[in-house]
């Protein structure tokens, strides 16, 4: 699905950090299969959780240590059990 056009002043307010994979768990209570995640974005940042429906397609070996590009300024958002703070 194309998402509508934005302003790039919209697109500024975008905070894209990178961050290093360091902890990876199943999501059972996820509606869909997904692994939770700890991102470390370092001493700024520090490490957030997040979630990735990437079940079918990366084990959760595959996934640690390997670096992720993250929006890290969204509101809270609740999937499952997961309160999810960027």
């Amino acid at each position: 699905m194309i998402k509508p056009t934005i302003k790039y002043e919209d697109f500024e307010k975008v905070d894209m950090r990178a961050g290093r994979v360091t902890r990876v768990e199943d999501f059972p209570e996820a509606h869909k299969p997904a692994y939770k995640l700890w991102i470390d974005f370092g001493p700024e940042i520090r490490t957030k959780q997040s979630s990735a429906q990437v079940v079918k397609h990366q084990t959760k070996e595959d996934l640690l240590g390997k670096l992720v590009v993250c929006v890290v300024n969204f509101e809270p958002k609740q999937i499952g059990r997961l309160l999810l703070r960027y």
